[in-house]
């Protein structure tokens, strides 16, 4: 779910000419409810964050100040504890060296994503934005789609080949978690966990916005 930098984090997008670690966990219980984590990693990179805070702007557009950064963070956690079917909301930013965190429960795939979107529309200014109306997340009959909105592909076309190139460095890491053990899935880059009851596909930010179906995955759970 690389799009939810740009929704929950987009004021970060000024920072992804650095190094850059990405983590999206998600954890699917028999019912559909779960819990979703999802982690921003810019560690290696915080002293150029630091120098491109310290600036006005960057490459013309205004860069966020610290405070900004932090009220911004804090308006958006807010807001998502107000969305139907999300509960148990938990935040964490280290400002230090630029480690952001996120979790929350759901009760749904569903509800979740409209979470999002909402969250999304709202940084957007109220307009909607039909790339997110078609789902990325689908569970039934114990077998689960995933795939990258097409709102990833057409935020991804407009950062300049100089920061995509510089994506390389960094890392994306896709987990998804069941409760009962995985039968067969359909990426053939993902890996199983020996519980077999979670599957990862790990690439790296520049890879993924070369072929965004590089995370793509359609996961069957065993029959009980």
């Amino acid at each position: 779910m690389k799009f939810f930098t740009y929704t929950i984090f987009p004021f970060l997008i000024f920072a992804f000419s650095a190094c850059i670690e990405i983590i999206d966990d998600i954890t699917i219980n028999d019912d559909g409810s779960g819990t979703f984590k999802y982690t921003v990693n810019l560690s290696s990179s915080k002293v150029k964050i630091n120098s491109i805070l310290a600036l006005d702007s960057l490459d013309g557009k205004k860069v966020p100040s610290l405070s900004e950064i932090q009220e911004k963070l804090h308006e958006l956690s807010n807001s998502l504890r107000t969305k139907e079917g999300i509960s148990n909301v938990d935040f964490h930013a280290d400002y230090d060296n630029f480690i952001f965190k996120i979790k929350c429960d759901f009760t749904s795939l569903s509800l979740l994503q409209n979470a999002v979107e909402e969250l999304a529309i709202k940084e957007n200014k109220g307009v909607a934005i039909p790339e997110l109306k078609k789902e990325w997340l689908t569970f039934e009959n114990d077998s689960l789609v995933r795939s990258v909105p097409k709102i990833t592909l057409i935020k991804a076309k407009k950062i300049n080949k100089r920061d995509a190139e510089l994506l390389k460095e960094g890392s994306y890491t896709s987990i998804t978690r069941f409760q009962k053990v995985v039968d067969t899935f359909s990426n053939n880059s993902a890996k199983l966990s020996k519980n077999r009851k979670a599957v990862m596909v790990r690439t790296n930010p520049y890879l993924l916005i070369q072929n965004p179906q590089l995370v793509d995955n359609v996961i069957y759970l065993e029959e009980e």
